[in-house]
């Protein structure tokens, strides 16, 4: 045991997990063996992930943004040495991973009262070195197992603990729109020319569900997207160059998009999209769903203002929906499609109903609510589920 924790304090590639809660009381209980300390590691271990040593160890080593994925992840050659460090940690890690309760506890006092946890066998050197030579699958850090992020209130990529989980399956109809996004979206990940899109459309028919159905279908292969606000569009650049040297691909996404005559985020988006020194990194495109396709809010008083050069000004203002390269237009659905979407949801939500009464009760809470839409089919259902 000794042996092991001297292996542990010459960790490298891998030093920070030294300050791991669960890896520190593991050290401490091998310096200073007893029963409190072994219970101190075992209660770490099950606040962790239930008390499964293995899994631990193996979801550091694949969540650890060290120097070897870094340089593997921006295409560079990997020293030999460096190559040859990471394996002989990995080993330690290994042996690690392996340890028992009956391993740790052979020379402490009445063992048998004290709390068990799970190990199994695992090949960390196989598994890290297969996600190293996939890094751009695979991903590390916190994009290792997180699909979808946002950007918090200090401009940090934070991941969302419960993302949407909308499916292409669970979208009907607007199959030409949403096969747009989708083959973009696959150019992006084979490294081909990809463009941003702007997405635009009545309300309700599925846009935002559109792009996160194609994270969720995509992000095995490489993908993940990033939730921005409006008032957070300045930050871009900070989070372009956060992502350029990521192995992999990101969608930027700027939901309901859209500006007031004189609102300042629009030159700044306007320059991340074309014309700014600093150029958008490859691995990156930029989503934004709008349910005005000139996104800015315009008066009518507008086009019959006093400026000499009135022209010029409404080319301006239609110049930042002419920088995506994609136009994907979503229009309400007619009552065909609507009727479609409540029979898919009805039937994928285990409602058996006669088709006629639940397209009357249907068409009915669309009336009342002004119109047809996806969201409002959504919101019909889920209405009936209640009762």
């Amino acid at each position: 045991m000794k042996d092991l924790k001297d292996k542990i304090q010459t960790l490298c590639i891998f030093r920070e997990f030294l300050k791991d809660p669960v890896i520190s009381a593991l050290r401490d209980f091998l310096e200073s063996p007893a029963n409190s300390a072994y219970a101190e590691f075992v209660a770490k271990l099950y606040n962790s992930n239930g008390g499964n040593l293995s899994e631990y160890v193996k979801a550091l080593c694949e969540d650890s943004e060290n120097i070897y994925v870094k340089t593997a992840g921006k295409g560079e050659a990997v020293p030999e040495y460096m190559t040859s460090a990471l394996k002989s940690e990995l080993q330690v890690l290994q042996q690690i991973s392996e340890l028992s309760k009956d391993k740790l506890c052979e020379k402490l006092e009445c063992p048998e009262n004290l709390p068990d946890f799970a190990t199994e066998k695992l090949n960390l050197t196989d598994l890290y070195l297969h996600r190293a030579e996939n890094i751009g699958k695979y991903g590390y850090g916190i994009y290792a197992k997180n699909r979808m992020f946002y950007v918090d209130g200090e401009n940090r990529i934070v991941p969302v603990l419960h993302p949407d989980k909308t499916d292409l399956s669970d979208l009907i109809d607007y199959r030409r729109e949403r096969q747009t996004v989708l083959d973009n979206t696959k150019a992006l990940l084979h490294n081909k020319p990809a463009a941003n899109i702007l997405l635009t459309g009545d309300a309700g028919t599925g846009k935002s569900s559109t792009v996160k159905a194609v994270v969720n279908a995509l992000w095995c292969e490489g993908l993940r997207i990033i939730e921005i606000r409006k008032d957070q569009l300045r930050a871009i650049p900070k989070i372009l160059d956060e992502l350029s040297e990521n192995p992999l691909k990101f969608i930027l996404f700027i939901d309901d998009l859209s500006f007031l005559k004189d609102d300042d985020s629009f030159n700044a988006l306007k320059a991340v999209l074309e014309g700014s020194v600093t150029g958008k990194p490859k691995n990156v495109v930029i989503y934004a769903t709008s349910n005005r396709r000139h996104i800015i809010n315009e008066k009518l008083s507008d086009r019959e203002g006093d400026d000499v050069h009135r022209n010029d000004t409404m080319q301006e203002q239609l110049s930042l929906s002419e920088r995506f390269g994609i136009h994907v237009s979503f229009y309400k659905p007619n009552k065909e499609t609507y009727l479609n979407i409540v029979h898919h949801l009805a039937e994928i939500s285990g409602i058996s109903m006669d088709f006629s009464e639940l397209d009357l009760l249907a068409e009915r809470f669309a009336l009342e609510r002004g119109g047809r839409s996806a969201r409002l089919a959504r919101h019909f259902i889920d209405g009936l589920l209640s009762k």
